[in-house]
């Protein structure tokens, strides 16, 4: 089977309830953008999600909400693959056959294990310690050439290689493409809490005053925006001043994403002043590209049917181009499918 030809980029997302500023900036518009540069698959991570404890109901209801809010801001099903991760069975089928590639010492050495087990490390299910895995099979299912990630994914993406070349060295094969971490798609902000510019933005937060939602309206925006935490100094004219005020560099960081402005353009507008210029721009900013969004999420939500239809025949797209790997996995360990 030979490598592919053309760029091909797969990402996920876990199908989440509630999204919010941090999620649109933080990545989704990120892989709107990435549609201009490669082939695009993009998967909602519901195996993913039951790694943890999850109620069926809400996963499914999650599942939609997440297709209507990647439609909606600008992932075209024309244009890329999107799907549910469980749609696919040969996700679940190579993450087994990868398992056994995998070691322990590897996984032992994941850091996103021991912080999302806590001190409850021993009773945290099996599928969060080997997720890394079912995350490389997501990957090299597709012969992904690119993947975007985080600082804090990295990790991952050196995993999924180590295991593309223990595989294939293993079976004296050239099956698997080690994926390279992609760049593209412009930078992708870091969005903190309104409330706390430590911490990042995030819908378990108890406050909702801490997060503008994608569901908020134009007047909860520009209250949210009023009410955020600041300090009483004016904004200065280098970014390097902002480092010891975790809320105004939010803000502005937030305007910068917003506007497709640097922090240094947001600073040389309004250098000098005070939160009272900025705020009520940032929040008519923040309208300007939430408010259409919002209006095509509720459409798309007035019509689960349309979603399921997208959903539907993206997976069969999806698991067209992954049925080729999945036999030559399963004839290299000497099995039959």
């Amino acid at each position: 089977m030979s490598a592919p030809t053309a760029m091909r980029v797969v990402s996920g997302i876990q199908p989440t309830g509630g999204l919010h500023l941090g999620n649109l900036l933080g990545a989704i518009l990120r892989w709107v953008r990435m549609q201009d540069e490669a082939e695009c698959l993009f998967f909602l991570a519901d195996l993913h999600a039951i790694t943890v404890d999850v109620e069926p109901a809400a996963l499914r209801s999650n599942v939609r909400e997440m297709a209507a809010a990647l439609i909606a801001s600008g992932i075209d099903p024309a244009r890329s693959v999107l799907f549910a991760q469980s749609a696919v069975p040969a996700h679940a089928e190579l993450a087994w056959l990868l398992q056994c590639t995998a070691r322990v010492g590897w996984l032992n050495r994941m850091t996103q294990f021991k912080e999302k087990s806590g001190k409850s490390r021993e009773g945290a299910s099996v599928g969060l310690y080997t997720y890394p895995v079912l995350q490389a099979a997501d990957i090299l299912l597709y012969r992904a050439t690119h993947v975007p990630v985080g600082e804090d994914q990295k990790q991952h993406i050196e995993l999924a290689r180590d295991i593309a070349v223990k595989f294939n060295t293993d079976f004296d094969v050239e099956l698997f493409v080690p994926p390279e971490p992609f760049i593209g798609g412009g930078a992708a902000a870091r969005v903190m809490s309104l409330r706390d510019g430590s911490a990042k933005m995030s819908k378990s937060d108890p406050s909702d005053m801490s997060r503008i939602n994608l569901t908020d309206s134009d007047d909860v925006i520009a209250q949210k925006i009023r009410k955020a935490r600041t300090d009483a100094d004016p904004l200065p004219e280098d970014p390097a001043l902002l480092e010891p005020r975790a809320e105004a560099k939010n803000l502005v960081g937030i305007y910068a994403a917003v506007t497709g402005e640097t922090p240094q353009d947001v600073l040389g507008r309004f250098a000098g002043q005070g939160f009272g210029a900025l705020k009520p721009a940032l929040a008519d900013a923040l309208i300007g590209l939430l408010a259409p969004l919002r209006t095509r999420l509720e459409e798309l939500r007035g019509d689960p049917a349309e979603l399921d239809r997208i959903l539907a025949a993206d997976s069969g797209r999806a698991a067209e181009l992954g049925a080729p790997l999945i036999v030559d996995a399963y004839r290299a360990v000497g099995l039959s499918r």
